[in-house]
């Protein structure tokens, strides 16, 4: 029996939580196509007939610009020294950039045995561009690692990928029941659901500017009452968050109810309000409110 952790590490947007969502085959962490869109550590464990993977996804890296950038690479950085495998997943539709260098020089020179997967190369036509992408990315380090070729969105190659982590496990009793998928709490998933709507319904700068916060969370047998505050930066944010005469707010609203009912199968009502906190980004105790804090 197999068991150990693997942490994911990456650049914005190259598929992370929507690899993370294929393997468990159902939606524990949100994916969207906004940078920034996991911005905490969020276990998801895969228990199977060879042991239990607990995988970590981490925020996408990049050049921090404000405290919350700093933090969410401090998420990436906490999660890597206590990986028994670390997969580096890349957009294999692209040669590498100075973001995949970053990661490489500053977070990936570790002895930990590390995977790079390539991911969405079912987007690339031209065998040889694959190629020469794959190149690109192997000469970022100074020993041949492993590569396996994915598409987290179809699931192509997802079964390799599994073997050759198994592979690299440690022997090993397993630390969570077979049926537990995530450490996330409801509180954890409402906050994220509706984070997710704001980000698939909005643009520009909005999808950065904002925060939501689970002000009360009430658990009865036959339906569940949320309470959330949504968190923008300006008025004029918050102008576009609620929309005419209400419109999107109730839009965002509306989306998040429906998933979280699917979730909980059962009713959900869900109360959403929309506050200003200026630069909160910048600030520290406010990000600690926000549950946007290292763990010491």
């Amino acid at each position: 029996m197999k068991c150990g952790f693997v942490t994911i590490i990456g650049r914005p947007n190259v598929g992370k939580s929507t690899l993370l969502n294929q393997i468990l085959g159902q939606k524990i962490v949100i994916a969207t196509d906004k940078a920034q869109t996991t911005r905490k550590r969020i276990k998801g464990i895969l228990t199977n007939e060879q042991g239990q993977i607990i995988f970590i996804d981490t925020p996408g890296i990049h050049r921090p610009l404000n405290k919350l950038g700093e933090f969410l690479i401090d998420e990436a950085k906490i999660a890597i020294p206590d990986a028994d495998v670390i997969i580096f997943l890349v957009d294999g539709s692209e040669s590498a950039g100075k973001g995949d260098k970053w990661i490489v020089q500053n977070l990936l020179e570790t002895k930990i045995p590390i995977i790079i997967v390539m991911n969405k190369v079912d987007k690339v036509k031209k065998p040889e561009k694959v190629e020469e992408n794959l190149l690109s990315y192997k000469t970022l380090f100074n020993q041949n690692l492993p590569v396996i070729r994915i598409s987290a969105k179809t699931g192509r190659n997802i079964d390799t990928l599994l073997k050759n982590l198994y592979k690299k496990l440690p022997e090993g009793e397993i630390m969570y029941p077979e049926d537990v998928v995530t450490e996330e709490t409801m509180r954890d998933v409402a906050q994220e659901i509706i984070r997710e709507k704001i980000l698939i319904n909005t643009s520009d700068e909005i999808p950065h500017a904002v925060a939501v916060k689970i002000e009360n969370y009430f658990e009865q047998e036959d339906i569940d009452k949320i309470y959330a505050t949504i968190y923008c930066e300006t008025k004029s944010q918050k102008g576009i968050l609620i929309g005419k005469g209400g419109s999107l707010l109730k839009k965002i609203g509306t989306e998040a109810r429906q998933d979280l009912e699917k979730i909980t199968e059962k009713k959900v009502f869900l109360g959403l309000e929309v506050k200003v906190e200026k630069d909160w980004r910048k600030k520290d105790n406010i990000l600690k409110d926000f549950g946007y804090k290292e763990e010491k």
